[in-house]
């Protein structure tokens, strides 16, 4: 964990950063420097590119990461990585053309919906497949365990270009349509800094030799495609299906509210760089003990990470809705219901490494294929009834059905699972100090409110984490910390 903790931190520190920049772009620039209609269009062009994009990059950014440690040799290595990067173009073509041959439908499809979207679908297909190859890149990097440069690309990188772009926008050095088409060359861009990041770490001779063990390099893609995909459409279906059944603009305030929860998965996202290869080795050595204290220990560590972020936004929820326009504010009870879903996929530590690098990623293809279909019903049903609620609503009990899953399958077939005592004592302090502070306001301006009440909240949570232990890994660190000072 010492390894995981090390990079991870720098992990953390970087998407944070770019979590930060992200915060400003969603809640204050793009609310203020575009008109609603045009921010719920950009939220639904790159929500409708995320479920495209696994399906482009067919799985072989997870593939590359369970089978390259296996080999031995250059030469074999030389071979995964050349299947590796003509597959994704492969299936781009092949939806490329299903696309292009069904353009008419897709026009018709928006005509009787959001018209603004027609002029912009190809776009959804060039950043689906920028976003591809750039996963692959960076799949590359991390499977030599150097995942801080493709962190830096992949969370802060764009998010810098959109400020700069939006900020083009207001003094009018750009009009909206332009600003579209520039945050596409954006994505592009980040795709070939990846590459050529990536071929500096090591650069393969290229060749058309195929390896050896290219029928289950193949199933694996397919699955892990699928499976992946799940993941996705569980992420980003809800906006999509809101552009269906809504005005677009309600994309953009149930956008808001989802990147305020997405906070959260922040520590997860960080430590998963470094934590998916090192899994996938100790998969491939067999060694369950360390597997299972890992699991543990992960799990541990990103819920007392987690837990406060979780307790920061609910108690600073009101005083940040006083900052933004009226018309952007929402329920609390939608941020709560997203919350809890990065809550609960941060308590699962390194699950999703285990049984995707396993050879159970089967059984979560199958629960996951059942619960995209779920979803999309919950949505159906839901949307129409409750509008932008009934979305948050249908995500929760996707992704609590989904997770509990997950936790099922690592326990049935490793006899293992993440939690502990410790795990009980972390949930029910967190909810007491939501509780405690969720109505108690200071008299004074919003930005003040929110950094007493923050600074009060998170003092309170160090000193009894550290106190009674939650984190023993964590624990270390801050140690390390406080001897350095």
């Amino acid at each position: 964990m010492g390894v995981i903790l090390n990079q991870s931190l720098k992990n953390v520190i970087t998407t944070y950063f770019g979590f930060g920049i992200g915060a400003v772009n969603t809640l204050f620039l793009f609310t203020y420097f575009l008109d609603k209609e045009y921010y719920g269009l950009v939220s639904f062009l790159l929500s409708a590119a995320n479920l495209i994009w696994p399906l482009m990059a067919f799985g072989v950014h997870n593939t590359l990461v369970k089978f390259y440690s296996t080999y031995k040799t250059d030469s074999d290595r030389d071979k995964l990585l050349n299947l590796i990067l003509i597959l994704p173009i492969g299936v781009s073509i092949i939806l490329g053309s299903i696309g292009f041959f069904s353009y008419g439908f897709l026009l018709d499809y928006f005509e009787a919906g959001n018209q603004l979207v027609q002029p912009y679908i190809w776009l959804i297909f060039v950043i689906a497949l920028a976003t591809a190859y750039f996963e692959v890149f960076f799949a590359w990097s991390k499977v030599n365990y150097q995942s801080v440069f493709g962190n830096f690309m992949k969370e802060v990188f764009h998010r810098i270009c959109i400020t700069l772009l939006l900020f083009s926008v207001y003094f009018s050095w750009l009009s909206v349509e332009q600003f579209i088409y520039a945050m596409v060359l954006v994505f592009i861009f980040r795709a070939i800094a990846m590459q050529v990041y990536a071929f500096s770490l090591y650069k393969p001779k290229f060749g058309f030799e195929l390896p050896e063990n290219l029928s289950s390099i193949l199933k694996y893609s397919v699955l892990i495609l699928i499976a992946g995909s799940v993941a996705m459409i569980l992420l980003d279906l809800d906006k999509v299906m809101i552009e269906h059944y809504l005005p677009i603009e309600n994309v953009a305030v149930y956008g808001i509210a989802v990147y305020i929860a997405t906070v959260i998965s922040v520590p997860q996202k960080a430590m998963h760089q470094i934590m998916h290869p090192l899994t996938a080795s100790l998969l491939n050595a067999r060694d369950k003990v360390a597997l299972a204290d890992l699991y543990k220990r992960s799990s541990l560590s990103l819920l007392v990470i987690s837990a406060i972020i979780f307790i920061l936004i609910i108690v600073n929820l009101n005083q940040l809705y006083a900052l933004i326009p009226e018309e952007y504010q929402i329920s609390t009870s939608i941020v709560l219901l997203i919350s809890l879903v990065k809550l609960y996929d941060n308590m699962l530590g390194n699950n999703n490494s285990i049984l995707f690098n396993s050879d159970y990623y089967r059984l979560v293809l199958i629960f996951g294929v059942v619960l995209a279909i779920l979803a999309f019903v919950f949505n159906i049903i839901l949307i129409p009834e409750f509008g932008i609620m009934g979305a948050a609503v249908a995500t929760f009990l996707a992704f609590a059905i989904y997770n509990t899953s997950k936790i099922f399958i690592v326990l049935r077939k490793f006899k293992m699972h993440p939690f502990s005592v410790k795990t009980v004592y972390i949930l029910l302090f967190s909810a007491m100090l939501t509780i405690g502070f969720y109505f108690w306001e200071f008299p004074f301006h919003p930005l003040i409110n929110i950094t007493l009440k923050s600074i009060l909240v998170s003092i309170i949570y160090i000193l009894v984490a550290v106190k009674f232990n939650f984190s023993e890994d964590i624990n270390i660190q801050f140690s390390k910390y406080l001897n350095r000072r």
